[in-house]
């Protein structure tokens, strides 16, 4: 069987190559891809049995791949996000594997590819869209409880939401802090994520809070809020094109 890896973090990919090797010494490992330019044009020259695939790859999310070029191979998605949007890769015997991969995961997910009975058809790439993309009902007020009274704070009123010595804040945009009995990332699944943005583990910031992004040292960005936060917020250069596909509203 011919393997193609899709994968920008190279422990990540040697980690696959070893339970490849391990597990199905007979598989052959034809090639392998950084980047969705690289698997487009990896994809439209070769073939392979079996692909295993990063989410977010160094130019942007792997679902470009699948608009780009025709994928009838079976794709096992490796991902470090645990959330409904894994549901996704259920369509058309798509299978997903969370990082840090164990090995038993692997082998259960390698082997339903190899007791699959019907050819891979092309992937429904406005299907994986709605999937990823449900209505969702999402949060318009918080409710702030200080001593008998309670304080409703209107969504688009709120300029971010910080971590804080084990302790989660709200931030008006009239700079007012108040704490918050939810973790960060309860309060992550409530938002409109149209609207709200993690831009670090400490800090999910309101679009209409940025103040300025600049280039920073390792391909990073530091952004600057309104009010100011009282750290350096600096978005990893993995997370960078997400940040900027929600920057463009898409």
């Amino acid at each position: 069987m011919k393997v193609f890896i899709v994968e920008d973090e190279i422990p990540a990919q040697i980690q696959l190559e070893r339970l490849i090797t391990t597990h199905y010494p007979h598989f052959e490992i034809t090639g392998k891809a950084t980047s969705i330019k690289a698997t487009v044009d990896w994809l439209n020259k070769h073939t392979a049995d079996l692909i295993f695939m990063d989410v977010e790859l160094s130019d942007g999310l792997c679902f470009e791949i699948f608009k780009q070029t025709t994928v009838k191979s079976p794709v096992i998605i490796v991902t470090a996000y645990d959330n409904y949007a894994v549901k996704a890769f259920k369509i058309n015997s798509i299978d997903y594997l969370l990082k840090p991969v164990h090995k038993n995961d692997f082998v259960d997910a390698v082997e339903k590819v190899l007791k699959r009975n019907a050819p891979l058809s092309s992937l429904d790439v406005t299907a994986l869209k709605q999937i990823l993309q449900p209505k969702i009902a999402y949060k318009e007020r918080f409710t702030i409880k200080l001593g008998d009274r309670i304080i409703v704070l209107n969504v688009n009123d709120i300029a971010y939401f910080c971590a804080e010595d084990k302790s989660t804040f709200i931030i008006t945009c009239e700079n007012k802090k108040y704490l918050s009995d939810l973790s960060l990332d309860s309060i992550e699944e409530l938002l409109d994520p149209k609207l709200f943005f993690r831009l670090t583990r400490g800090c999910i910031a309101n679009i209409n809070a940025i103040q300025s992004i600049v280039k920073y040292s390792g391909s990073r960005l530091k952004i600057s809020l309104q009010p100011a936060y009282n750290e350096a917020i600096l978005v990893s250069r993995v997370r960078i094109p997400l940040f900027l596909e929600w920057l463009e509203g898409r």
